[in-house]
């Protein structure tokens, strides 16, 4: 039997990379998944792949009209809502503040928030009387980002820094009817793209090829995998062990925090920037 049988997940950005893991993994563990993602072509795929265990809804995280829709596609295909993970985001690519184009500031900061921060509180709100009434639980997916610097640039940590105090609020004005937890993981080969204010929407995360020098930066020597990761996400939507949560973000990154970084500074460079 699978950890999680006669459970209903609904998880956005579901249709690809870190996403897609957990969905898969939650399938195999029993459960009936809804995925609201942008994609209709992966969408497609996902639903195809996992059958009946699947419902897609193409959307934007943005539009609450829209997480609405996925929450109620949930309740209609599967009976019930036990478990929402706000996964879908994007990432600045660690452009520093000095790099920022003054003319893409306003843009970039409202995409990056509209997409990693309101994403996550509009999948709040849309699901939450569905968690209420199946005493659900609630997680986000965070970044080692969310607790230490050089994960991303100022506008990418700032979002991540939110969502865990988003974590906190919601844990604190949903219990204790729902759980509310965050994961937080660290590098990861996936599909994750850049906001279109600062041209990166068609840049992909894996172009990096981080993976190819981990044994230089990660203690573990190795970037974990997306079926890797998924696994926290497991524990916290059970049942079982996971009841004492919430309010938690589980730092999963591979090492990132108790590596620290080579460089004791990241602005070693800006007085000739600038101009002595």
């Amino acid at each position: 039997m699978g950890r999680l049988d006669g459970q209903a997940a609904l998880v956005t950005g579901g249709a690809s990379g870190l996403g897609r893991a957990i969905v898969e993994r939650f399938v195999a563990e029993g459960a009936h998944v809804a995925v609201l993602d942008k994609s209709a072509a992966r969408l497609d795929e996902l639903v195809a792949q996992l059958d009946a265990r699947v419902v897609g809804i193409r959307g934007d995280v943005r539009s609450l009209a829209d997480n609405e829709t996925a929450v109620a596609r949930c309740v209609e295909a599967f009976g019930k809502l036990d478990c929402a993970i706000g996964n879908a985001g994007v990432w600045d690519y660690s452009m520093p503040l000095v790099d920022l184009p003054a003319d893409a500031i306003d843009a970039a900061f409202d995409e990056l928030f509209h997409v990693n921060v309101k994403g996550y509180l509009l999948l709040a709100k849309a699901c939450a009387p569905a968690l209420v009434r199946s005493r659900g639980a609630l997680l986000f997916t965070i970044s080692n980002a969310g607790f230490y610097p050089a994960g991303g640039g100022p506008l990418y940590t700032a979002t991540k820094h939110a969502a865990v105090g988003l974590v906190r609020q919601l844990a604190y004005e949903l219990a204790p009817y729902v759980r509310v937890n965050g994961v937080a993981p660290g590098a990861i080969h996936t599909d994750l793209r850049g906001p279109r204010a600062l041209g990166l929407a068609d840049r992909s995360i894996a172009s990096l090829e981080m993976g190819k020098h981990a044994d230089q930066w990660l203690p573990l020597g190795r970037m974990p995998t997306p079926q890797e990761y998924a696994g926290a996400y497991l524990f916290f939507a059970t049942r079982g062990d996971a009841q004492p949560a919430t309010g938690s973000v589980l730092n999963f990154d591979g090492g990132i925090g108790v590596r620290g970084f080579a460089a004791p500074s990241g602005g070693r460079d800006l007085a000739d920037w600038f101009g002595r």
